[in-house]
């Protein structure tokens, strides 16, 4: 619908709430600019001449926060960024997400997020910035769209405030700034929200085909999470949308198609290409995406039985209601959950005798069923769960906030409407509170928060009776005390070099573990009895993880060292950078390779990936547990003459009856592992072992004629 005749925020207010002499100026009293950069600076006519510099001011200072120490995260998470780097060189390999140009294994999700940052490297090559950058332009964007979508039916303000609460909720500021999926996967949902509002304010079936389509990207991003929307999407248009009860479920049904369509394609091609020619599907044990989808990654999340996994089986702390709020997840998204809900009440409430089309309410549905079906989810599931997975609620309490807030001051009047604004701002400010006590901050910003917060929860009651010049004063200080705990944690995080496979926002809480996993504090929020050491999950413990690194983590990086990284778990699971020795001698020769060398689990061979630029095969995936691939296959290989190297050690899947032969898989890497170091002559490049899978044992040549000579010795 044309803008510039229509105003949702005036239209969909209650007549008894419309004043008498609308002060909004009427589009003919207005001159539209008549250069392009006029229109485009003065916006929409009707909106208020402040909007338009405002909302570009948001989006600029977003993206200043968002770029500021961006190559500090390295390539952040290596397992992506490898496959990232593995697409931008092979077209294969970027169609499936393998994780080499050799087409060995995919990443355990589907590729949709990689195919953007494999672009990316293509145009600007290979570095952390061309890796990163996609990242800070969704989020930039995620709240462009969260404003735009608020905007539309509750006023440039509300808008705004959505996308203030937006760009600085701690674990999106992480996220926006990290390679994993989830980047993208928010962006989606969040345009699918604004869509579904198209479609429920024009009755439009076309425009709910485009949800479907948003929907079904989002499931090429991250299988089966972003379906969380979609009952509210559904639930919201079947209600409201402004067309007959017939119209309704046709484009219900059209919506559905297009959402199976746009995702299944890719699903069918992986499906019905033989297994011998693609590569394995990563996090899988029998070679299909279909079964990771709903196994590993879908309901085995949920009931914590994931064959293959690091732990799940209620390994990622206790559920239940109050886990969004624990030491370890609260600092991350839980700031201002307990305001959103607040202001969804009070919204319900204030629109409970609207029209059945009232789009208003409409929203309300939209983002509260986002918010309500996510929260209860991630507070039960089970399985693994991860801090940084809670960037999918901060649309939802974002938009809420907006929504609430605007919707409550229009009806401040109304002890409802006065009351949802002060209890809002009073449950931020004390909420904040609580969250900075659990850090080593000093007491003085959050006593701040706690005094300016309450003071204009207070001047909120009573707003009606406030003298004019002093509530300008009273809102000041509600949005000060509602962002300053959320920005403080944003600065630390964006101050903070994040790397690994598991990163938290903010600063380390206290009463939790390396790296942040919870202790077990009250609450019961911690790892369950059993657990390994450092708070991990049954097995996870010291020479578990891959490269036998000091204290178990990978890299050689030991956990809590002064200055490292701030990785989550201190770095754990992160990719080790090799020595140019090492990259030397797998460059030797190495078109002569299918892959230049083949390590066990994911995170090994992507540290010798990204630092070589060539294919290293990631035996058994991740975890190392993956049954690709099988001793015969590997035996093949070598007898093809396809893998020059085989890295020593590797302990996730490295041996049996260590955490190679138990994560649910066959084995695979601990037999293949016993095969080389019988069969194979060990060399020592630099200060690292590998095995020479050219060099039989008993064979003449001691080092072969490669590069490799003058740094290699035979052991």
């Amino acid at each position: 619908m044309d803008t510039t005749t229509f105003s949702p925020a005036a239209s969909t207010m209650d007549p008894a709430q419309e004043p008498a002499t609308s002060t909004r100026p009427h589009p003919t009293d207005q001159v539209p600019p008549t250069s392009r950069l006029g229109r485009f600076w003065r916006g929409p006519v009707g909106d208020p001449a402040w909007a338009r510099p405002a909302l570009l001011g948001l989006l600029a200072a977003t993206a200043a926060l968002y770029l500021w120490n961006l190559t500090a995260n390295g390539y952040a998470n290596s397992f992506y960024s490898a496959a990232v780097q593995a697409g931008s060189v092979d077209w294969k390999a970027f169609f499936y997400g393998s994780s080499d140009a050799g087409n060995s294994i995919t990443v355990d999700k589907p590729p949709a997020a990689l195919w953007v940052m494999a672009l990316s490297v293509r145009l600007l090559g290979l570095s952390s910035f061309s890796i990163l950058l996609p990242e800070v332009l969704m989020g930039v964007a995620t709240v462009g769209v969260v404003y735009a979508a608020v905007k539309r039916h509750f006023g440039a303000a509300a808008g705004l405030l959505a996308g203030a609460v937006m760009a600085l909720t701690p674990v999106a500021v992480l996220m926006f700034r990290f390679n994993n999926p989830d980047a993208l996967l928010v962006l989606l949902m969040a345009l699918g929200a604004w869509a579904t509002m198209r479609s429920i304010e024009l009755g439009s079936a076309k425009w709910f085909v485009l949800v479907g389509v948003l929907v079904g990207l989002g499931f090429l991003t991250k299988a089966l999470q972003v379906l969380l929307v979609v009952p509210a999407f559904g639930l919201a248009y079947l209600l409201f949308a402004h067309t007959t009860l017939r119209r309704r479920i046709t484009g219900a049904l059209l919506g559905s198609a297009a959402m199976v369509l746009s995702a299944g394609w890719w699903v069918a091609v992986v499906e019905l290409v033989p297994a011998s020619m693609r590569p394995y599907i990563g996090g899988s044990q029998d070679n299909s995406f279909l079964s990771v989808t709903f196994g590993y990654n879908g309901l085995g999340r949920l009931s914590g039985d994931e064959t293959g996994s690091v732990g799940g089986g209620n390994g990622w702390g206790t559920t239940g209601l109050g886990r969004m709020f624990s030491s370890t997840i609260g600092g991350q998204i839980s700031w201002l959950i307990p305001s959103a809900l607040v202001l969804l009440a009070g919204g319900l409430w204030l629109r409970g005798r609207a029209p059945r089309t009232d789009t208003r309410r409409a929203a309300y549905v939209v983002w509260g069923g986002w918010l309500l079906v996510t929260l209860v989810t991630f507070s039960f599931m089970a399985g693994i769960f991860h801090e940084y997975y809670t960037v999918a609620l901060a649309p939802a309490v974002a938009a809420l906030v907006g929504m609430g807030a605007a919707e409550a001051w229009e009806r401040r009047s109304s002890l409802v409407g006065r009351g949802a604004l002060a209890v809002a701002t009073a449950a931020a400010a004390i909420w904040s509170c609580v969250l900075l006590a659990r850090t080593d901050w000093t007491s003085v910003l959050r006593l701040s928060i706690l005094v300016l917060g309450l003071a204009s929860a207070l001047a909120l009651l009573v707003i009606t009776q406030l003298h004019r010049r002093f509530v300008p004063l009273a809102l000041a200080g509600a949005v000060v005390a509602a962002l300053a705990g959320p920005a403080a944690y944003s600065i630390d995080t964006v101050r903070t070099a994040h790397t690994g496979s598991i990163v938290t926002a903010g600063p380390a809480t206290l009463g939790a573990g390396p790296g942040g996993m919870p202790r077990g504090g009250p609450g019961g929020f911690g790892p369950p009895a059993g657990a390994g050491q450092q708070g991990m999950p049954p097995g996870m413990q010291q020479g578990g993880f891959p490269g036998g690194a000091p204290g178990g983590l990978p890299g050689g990086t030991t956990g809590g060292t002064t200055g490292a990284p701030r990785g989550g778990m201190g770095g754990l699971l992160d990719a080790s950078t090799p020595s140019t020795e090492v990259v030397a001698a797998l460059s030797a020769d190495s078109s002569s390779y299918r892959w230049v060398a083949a390590a066990i689990g994911s995170q090994n061979a992507a540290g010798l990936q990204l630092g070589s630029g060539l294919p290293v095969m990631a035996i058994g995936g991740f975890n190392g547990s993956d049954p690709s691939p099988t001793l015969a296959q590997f035996q093949q290989y070598v007898a093809d003459g396809d893998i020059h190297y085989f890295v020593a050690g590797g302990g996730m899947g490295g041996g049996r009856g260590g955490l190679g032969g138990g994560m649910g898989g066959a084995g695979t890497a601990g037999q293949i592992s016993e095969w080389v170091q019988a069969n194979f002559t060990q060399v020592t490049i630099g200060s690292q072992t590998f095995y020479d899978l050219t060099q039989p044992l008993g064979s003449t040549s001691a080092t072969g004629d490669t590069a490799a000579d003058s740094t290699a010795q035979t052991t």
